[in-house]
Formats: C-alpha cells, structure tokens, sequence
C-alpha cells in the first residue's frame, strides 16, 4: 500500500513539474530547424514565421539552416533532440509523406519519432514551357504529347522532387508520355527551358512567376484544386485535367515525447500568427495559402497525402537510394 501512495505521489509531482513547465514556455529561445539551405522561398517562409513568433513570445527565436538528403538530414537532427518545445521542426510535407515511399532506407521514422504540430499552409506550382513553344494551354500541351509521345522532356530539381511528381502525374492523369530530365536544382531547369533545351517545367509559383515575368516562358496552369490568387489569371489545370492537385505542404512538428501542453501552445500561438491580416497578406503574395487547424487535422492531412504520393511512386517506379 505504501508503495502504491509513494507511486501515486511521483506521478502527481510529474504531472504538477510537467504543467508549471508549460506554463513558463517559451522561456529562452527557440531552435528552429529548417531542412533547407538559406536564400530560398521556403527558408523565406520560414524566417517570416519564425520572426512574428519571437515577436509574440517576446524570446529571440533562432532559425538553423540544415540542408541535405531530401529532408533527411534535418528529420534526424530534430528527431534526436530533447523533446522539451525548445526544437521545432518546420518541414515540407515531402519529408513525411513522400520520402518513406521514395527512398529505399530512412535515417528516420517519420511516424514514430515525431508530433505533428499544425499545418502552416501550402504553395502551388506553375507548369510552363518555352513562350516560343506554340503550346499556349494545358490542353495543347496534352494534344502535342498525345500526338508526339515522348518528344515532350520536362526539367526538375531531381528525382523525387515537387516538380517531378507534379509532372508525373499529370502526366498518368492525362494519359501521356512525358521524359523526366533532372537537374541539379529548379534555377538550372528554368535556365534550361528559357534556352528552349527542355519543353516544360514545374515550378514553385512564386519562382515560376517571376520567370514568367521575364517574357521567355509561359505559364499554362497552377498545380492547386483551384486558381491561385497569386496568379488569379492562371487557370488550374483541374478545369482540364479533372480531379488533378499537387501542392508542397509546409508545417511544424517536435520530436516524440514533447509534453502535450507545449504542443497546445504551439498549436495555439502559431494560429495566433496564421491568423493575423498582415501575415496573411504577406504569405500570400508570395504563393503561399495558409490554413491552421488542430495537430489531429495535419496528422490526416499528411496520411491522406501519403496514401496519393505512393500510389504515384509505385505506378512509376521511382525510387532514391
């Protein structure tokens, strides 16, 4: 009897020590992973969250740049540190829900060793080709592959890619060939179809824009369920190819065993920011439409995007050692 007081005693000491905690955080600065490397829209992106944060705590928050491996390199990084709020991870969704069907061995169980926190929001893509091309919609783009199958070669950032699933299933979607070419990064791949050495791309919007802008490619239509309002111009390519979507998800998560109150109040501060008119505004200039929600509603979100993604992979066999 004694030993089950004692017991009962070190636990309720756990649970006050847990909720006073809590209740204090954030008291010191927050490491901010960001699994990519610095000057990019997503690390932009990042900053920008991480600068209306610190702002809101009244702590400095301290963005750490961690490139490599798909994601994988960072994921690890998070995954093996102290499950105290004071790392959070801000991710793409590939990391979660792409990678553990894209590559043959993970350093990371994407399941198991994280708590996903909220869903920040997420980008559309622009498919374009060269404005000399004579392709001026999704339509042609479909008729000229249908009649020339393989002739129609796409650039990406690599194998496994946003930009290369998003071609690739519109291109299973649509019934037509496609030739993957991938580069070293979307800059080259943009520098390639401007020269006319490839006939499409991908691209994120807010890259994809700016080249556009510049007169010597054409957009055809965004990779989102509807138009864009950065882009509001653009038809979706769901108006010709039904039931198509393809966006890159961004969101927080903390490594497992992080302490449920922290996660409610990261949930609840970060809607706090989503939610603000300005941020909002500012994010969506950019490309980038935020959504909120529950840690339940972003756990859905990334399984319901892993189910689609799979199938993807599998039906074209990409893999990445």
């Amino acid at each position: 009897m004694r030993r089950i007081y004692l017991l009962a005693v070190l636990a309720m000491t756990a649970l006050v020590t847990t909720s006073a905690f809590a209740q204090n955080y954030p008291a010191r600065g927050v490491r901010m992973v960001i699994p990519f490397e610095p000057g990019g829209g997503s690390d932009l992106h990042a900053r920008a969250l991480a600068n209306e944060l610190g702002k809101l705590w009244k702590i400095p928050m301290l963005p750490e740049n961690m490139g490599g491996a798909g994601g994988g390199v960072a994921a690890v990084n998070v995954a093996r540190s102290k499950p105290d709020g004071y790392t959070i991870f801000f991710a793409t969704h590939p990391i979660f829900a792409i990678n553990p069907a894209l590559y043959t061995k993970l350093a990371y169980d994407p399941d198991k060793e994280f708590i996903p926190v909220v869903k920040l929001g997420e980008t559309a893509l622009i498919c374009e080709v060269n404005a000399s091309s004579g392709i001026n919609t999704v339509a042609d783009l479909i008729k000229v592959a249908k009649e020339n199958p393989g002739t129609i070669n796409y650039g990406t950032g690599g194998v496994g890619t946003t930009q290369h699933l998003s071609a690739a299933l519109l291109a299973a979607m649509a019934g037509i060939d496609l030739v993957h070419v991938p580069f070293k990064g979307g800059a080259p791949a943009t520098q390639a179809l401007m020269a006319g050495n490839i006939q499409m791309q991908c691209d994120s919007i807010f890259a994809a824009l700016g080249a556009i802008k510049g007169g010597k490619i054409r957009g055809l239509g965004v990779t989102s369920a509807k138009r864009d309002p950065a882009a509001p111009d653009l038809p979706a390519i769901a108006e010709t190819v039904k039931g198509y979507e393809s966006v890159l998800g961004y969101g927080i998560l903390v490594p497992a065993g992080t302490p449920a109150a922290i996660v409610t109040t990261l949930n609840r501060d970060i809607n706090k920011v989503l939610a603000d008119p300005a941020y909002k505004k500012e994010m969506t200039s950019r490309g980038i439409n935020l959504d909120g929600g529950t840690p339940e509603e972003f756990k859905a979100w990334l399984a319901s995007e892993r189910r689609k993604w799979t199938d993807v992979i599998k039906k074209n066999n990409i893999t990445v050692e």
